[in-house]
Parts: structure tokens; C-alpha cells; sequence
């Protein structure tokens, strides 16, 4: 899945020891994960991945701010969240743990403290749709990631995975392809106009 440029650039990037942290960015159902994953088991034990939605707001509180049917948007994660673990991440100290949160998409919510940090893993994995937006918390995160790659696939077949997706996880096929139409790809467009703050694109079958 990887080619052997993308390891070489990776394998450039942890040479030295040092902690790095590589931003995966893209729209809903680009491979984010699926990229993250491979990337993890090039590395192996000098890479972990810590994903942007584990920091999606609870149900109950989207709710509470009426942007249930929004979820997935700009305005439905702790973005000052993540980019205080991000700060973290970045000068964790020799003798920490750091416990980031991950997403369950069985039950469509965060966990927090599901993910060790390590501090002698070089390279964290963070994977997310907003990562190099220019706006609000947001425009912090940019900053401190040392490279961030923009995940590009053809738009029909990202769509279709997120029909695909969205069945799996419970819905119908009615209410999966209306929830990709006026929710993932509302989100899907601001995305892309983020892409050229990107340090590659990395083309995705």
C-alpha cells in the first residue's frame, strides 16, 4: 500500500531518535485510517497512532448544542482539546505516559485514556479531517506536526465507502447515503480547501 518513497521520507523523519508527529488529513472516508495502519506496521514499535475522533463530543452534549445532526463538523470536537495533547505529545518528558482518547464507532462514542503513549516512540500518527484548517482552535495544529500528508481518492469511491460505512454501523441505506449527501460531504469540501497546506499528497487506490 505504501511505496517505498513514502517509507523512505518516514524512515528520514525518525532518524535521528527525536519525537515527531505526522498529520494525516482528509475528507470522510479518504483512507485516513486505512494509510495510518499501514504506516504503523512499516514502523512497527517506533510509531502509534492517536486519531482526531477521540475528540468528538459526546452524544449527549451534541445534543445539548444541536448539532447532532452535524456530527463529523468543524464545531462538534474539543479542538482546544486535541491541540493541548498535541503540545503534550510533543514535549513529553523521558519518564510519561500519555493517554490519549480513541472513537468507537459501535457505539459512536470517544473513550478517553485508551491510547499509551510511550515517550521513547518516535513517531505519532495523527489522523483527522481538520488538521490543517486556518480557523479557530484549529489553525494550532498545523504548527505541530512536522509533516502532515492530505489522503486524496477518487470522490465516488470515498462516497461509497461511506455508505458502506455508515450501514455497517447502523443505518439504512435511505438514511446512510442522506447522511454522506448533506452531512460528509458538506465537511468533505471544506476539507479539500485545506489541502494545499499540506506537505504532500499521498494518492490513495
Amino acid at each position: 500500500m505504501i511505496e517505498d518513497r513514502f517509507i523512505a521520507r518516514l524512515e528520514q523523519l525518525v532518524a535521528d531518535g527525536k519525537r515527531r508527529i505526522l498529520g494525516l488529513v482528509g475528507a470522510p472516508g479518504a483512507g485516513k485510517s486505512t494509510v495510518a495502519q499501514a504506516i504503523l506496521e512499516a514502523l512497527r514499535d517506533r510509531a502509534v497512532i492517536v486519531p482526531m475522533d477521540g475528540f468528538h463530543l459526546a452524544n449527549v452534549e451534541l445534543e445539548r448544542l444541536g448539532r447532532a445532526a452535524r456530527k463529523g463538523a468543524e464545531d462538534t470536537f474539543d479542538s482546544a482539546g486535541y491541540v493541548a495533547l498535541l503540545g503534550r505529545l510533543r514535549a513529553q518528558r523521558s519518564d510519561e505516559v500519555i493517554y490519549a482518547p480513541t472513537f468507537r464507532r459501535e457505539i459512536e462514542e470517544p473513550i478517553a485514556g485508551a491510547i499509551p503513549v510511550m515517550p521513547d516512540t518516535p513517531l505519532v500518527i495523527t489522523e483527522g479531517n481538520y488538521l490543517l484548517l486556518d480557523r479557530g482552535h484549529w489553525k494550532d495544529v498545523r504548527p505541530l506536526l512536522d509533516e502532515a500528508w492530505y489522503v486524496d481518492v477518487d470522490p465516488e469511491l470515498r462516497r461509497q465507502r461511506l455508505v458502506e460505512r455508515h450501514m455497517r454501523f447502523g443505518r439504512d441505506e435511505v438514511a446512510a447515503r442522506n447522511w454522506v449527501q448533506h452531512t460528509d460531504e458538506v465537511n468533505a469540501v471544506l476539507i479539500e480547501s485545506t489541502r494545499a497546506r499540506a506537505d504532500l499528497v499521498f494518492p490513495l487506490a
